[in-house]
């Protein structure tokens, strides 16, 4: 089964600071991983943000690129309409999307979010 990170899990996959970082190293093992631009972007926001982990837009930018050289990532389009997802509240609007587009391909949404009730929803542990 294929599994699209969500931005948590990219973020716990890619950074060794990040306190789920050795759980989500083991739970990759023996994955299909996929990514799409908006869990791209979100790594990118957050591990650049000044209040989070602070990291240089380059250094960024070279540690997902080779994450997804060395993973064999494969990008999927975020080409799901954003009114075909049926998030319920403000701060479900990523989860559910990532969430529905993993489910519209017949894949998982591989997270560390144990708030997300969603079928496509498979929590890293």
């Amino acid at each position: 089964m294929k599994c699209l990170l969500d931005i948590n899990a990219l973020l716990a996959a890619i950074l060794r600071a990040h306190p789920s970082h050795p759980v989500t190293d083991t739970w990759m093992d023996q994955k299909v991983l996929v990514t799409c631009p908006l869990s791209e972007l979100g790594f990118l926001r957050v591990s650049t943000n000044p209040g989070a982990y602070n990291v240089s837009m380059a250094l960024a930018r070279q540690s997902l690129e080779a994450f997804l050289a060395a993973h064999k990532v494969e990008p999927i389009p975020a080409d799901l309409p954003a009114l075909k997802s049926r998030a319920g509240r403000s701060d479900e609007v990523t989860d559910c999307y990532l969430a529905d587009l993993a489910a519209s391909k017949g894949m998982k949404l591989a997270t560390l979010d144990t708030g997300i009730a969603h079928p496509a929803a498979e929590l890293i542990r």
